[in-house]
């Protein structure tokens, strides 16, 4: 194996970036593939309880980049999701940087097929080390004007690095039928990729059950539309002609 790495950024914080990292690391779990999902978003961490994992750490990913421990001191296979693992960001503090980081993923890549970088909403440190590293970046955004203008910035900047369009796709997070629409602040998903100017990969709806179930550490419901749209996503990213329906 030599695992594809891929970021999962957003312009703005609250888009949901870490639910649909979780999400998206489960549905290619489920097909098989080994996930290592690592969280950059120091001081704000919250994949370890949406991926079941609170409680069980020892090690962060401060920890390794410091040189405190080895990688592989620092994973946490889920109890919820077979074949994700986990890397979690420390509770506070803690630097970020692309050599350090790269050399993690140089060390990791033989042991999985995709490894996702987690990164912290804008473009700081976590950003900027996983633009280094990431061969695909994934824009999580949600269908208002700030999200989407932000977003641009942020593909924008992606794109600058010298990385082709396709190597960049948006995904539009809580979504719902009020989202588009004459009276709404965004007409429809053409406005959103118009804006953004990147190919939209997923729309994954709104849903209760998927932020409980994050909330609680608990596996959601596999009939919810949002988990049905994780799973439409993952088999893109793994070259399946997967139809986009909403």
């Amino acid at each position: 194996m030599n695992a594809q790495c891929i970021m999962i950024c957003s312009g703005k914080g609250g888009t949901g970036k870490s639910t649909v990292s979780v999400l998206l690391g489960a549905s290619l779990a489920r097909l098989g593939r080994k996930v290592l999902l690592v969280e950059l978003d120091s001081g704000l961490r919250s994949v370890d309880i949406i991926a079941g994992v609170y409680g069980r750490t020892v090690y962060d990913i401060e920890d390794v980049l410091c040189g405190r421990c080895e990688g592989s001191k620092a994973i946490v296979p889920s109890p919820l999701y077979p074949g994700l693992s986990v890397i979690s960001a420390p509770y506070e503090g803690g630097a970020v940087s692309a050599v350090p980081l790269n050399r993690l993923l140089t060390a990791m890549r033989p042991y999985f097929d995709f490894i996702l970088l987690d990164t912290a909403a804008g473009m700081d440190a976590p950003f900027a080390a996983a633009a280094a590293v990431a061969e695909r970046a994934l824009l999580v955004l949600t269908p208002d004007p700030v999200a989407l203008r932000d977003g641009k910035i942020v593909a924008d900047r992606l794109l600058a690095d010298g990385r082709p369009q396709s190597a960049v796709r948006l995904v539009m997070n809580r979504v719902t039928r009020k989202s588009f629409g004459k009276r709404a602040a965004v007409f429809d998903l053409d406005e959103c990729i118009d804006t953004v100017g990147v190919q939209l990969l997923a729309v994954i709806p709104e849903s209760p059950e998927l932020q409980l179930a994050g909330a609680r550490g608990t596996v959601p419901p596999p009939t919810d539309p949002a988990v049905t749209a994780g799973q439409a996503m993952a088999k893109r990213i793994c070259g399946q002609r997967i139809p986009l329906t909403f």
